[in-house]
Parts: C-alpha cells; structure tokens; sequence
C-alpha cells in the first residue's frame, strides 16, 4: 500500500521538503519550548475508532512520533499527558507554563447520528481558540501546520462547521481546515500560543487503516513538526 496513496518517488520528495523546512526553521527557533499534549487520558479515551481502539491509544502513538521529529529537529519538547494519568484539562494547561507553545494531539469522530457508518467523512481539522492570550499566533500556527498537512496529501475536513447540534464551529480558513474553537478548555486556558490538531476521523474504516499504518502516521508527524517550526520562526502559512 502506498503511504497516503502517494507513489513512492512522490513521497520521498515530499519527505525531503518537510525535512529541509524543519532543519531551517529549527535553525531559527531552537530555543523554542513546545509542550505536546497527549488527548483524552486512559480514564477518559475519547472516541472509539472503527477497529474498536480508544483515541487515547492513536493519540499517544502520534505524540511520540511529533515529539520524536521535534527533538531530531533540535527543538525541545515537554510531554503532556503521556502516561494517560491526567483527567483535568486545566493541569495540562498549568504543565505547560513556560513554554512558547501548546500543541494538543487528538484524533477525530462524528455526531452520533452519522454512526456506526462514517466512511463519508475523512480528513483533518485544526482548531485555536479568539480566547487565547495570543490568537493571532495560534491561528498562524493552525495555518502553518494545516498547510504542511495538505503538502502531504491531506484534506481538510469541514464537518465540524455544519450548522447541527454538537457541530456548528466557526470557520477561522475554510480552505484549510482551520476552526476557531474558543471555549475549548486546553486551548483557552493555555499560557501560550495552542492549537489542537485532529489527525484523522478514525470512525471512518478506511482512515482508522490509513493511521494505524506507522508509515503514514509518521509522515503525518513530520508534517505538523514541519508546521510548528514554520510558525516558530514566524513564517507560518502560505498567502
């Protein structure tokens, strides 16, 4: 199976490009601080994929592999939630003091209404917050890495805006997939810059496949590590 459906020359190229962007970019932020927060937690999972997995289980996979790209390149790096032990959204938000960026790490279901069936949806969605200290960073830091995720093949998915109970989410960039979710407790109460990205609707079969694959779960990493970096050194998104 190819990665993301991509031919393999393709996706080395791309593989390169998010490898020499996280280099340059690391060479302008390696001071930076990102706190990488796990989501959900062993108490609290979250959704429930397809396959039956909890999304704690996705989630944590996914943040190893970012703080893993981040570190490599010469950013630090503080885990939040890893252990799956942190049931309060505030705690998260007070372990992250200090650093210059909040990143929590989720994966995506539906209504519902739209289940057990969901293979209508797929994609990914970013999410900030007009209630954070700083929205104009977080939302450049939404766009810098939904951007490096479309370079890789993805797709925003804009099912969260539909005008239904539970849903109904203001667009901040239809294009790119990216929310303003301003009461969401871990991006509203953070101390720094947040953004929430969903990797994948692991409801749909066919997406709860495509992340279970370490192959594309990695290359969904590098490009988010591609995008901090881009917002960490203040060049974050494309016009």
């Amino acid at each position: 199976m190819h990665v993301l459906g991509m031919t393999l020359a393709k996706r080395r190229l791309l593989r390169a490009c998010v490898a020499a962007a996280v280099t340059g970019a690391a060479q302008a932020a390696q001071a930076a601080v990102v706190a990488v927060d796990v989501g959900h937690s062993l108490a609290r999972s979250g959704s429930t994929s397809a396959s039956g997995k909890p999304e704690f289980q996705y989630n944590q996979a996914l943040a190893r592999d970012v703080i893993a790209g981040l570190a490599a390149a010469g950013l630090q790096t503080r885990a939040i939630g890893m252990d799956g032990e942190m049931d309060v959204l505030t705690a998260r938000t007070e372990a992250a003091r200090g650093a210059d960026l909040f990143l929590s790490i989720h994966h995506d279901s539906v209504q519902p209404q739209y289940l057990p069936v969901a293979d209508r949806f797929a994609g990914y969605g970013v999410f900030a917050s007009r209630k954070n200290p700083d929205p104009k960073k977080s939302l450049a830091c939404s766009v810098a890495v939904a951007d490096r995720l479309q370079a890789i093949g993805r797709a925003p998915s804009l099912h969260h805006a539909e005008p239904i109970k539970g849903e109904n989410r203001p667009l901040a960039d239809a294009q790119r997939g990216v929310y303003w979710f301003d009461d969401l407790v871990v991006l509203k109460t953070a101390k720094q810059p947040a953004l929430l990205v969903e990797a994948a609707i692991t409801v749909n079969p066919a997406e709860d496949n495509m992340i279970s694959d370490s192959r594309n779960r990695k290359l969904i990493a590098s490009a988010i590590v591609a995008g901090v970096a881009d917002c960490l050194r203040g060049g974050a998104g494309r016009s």
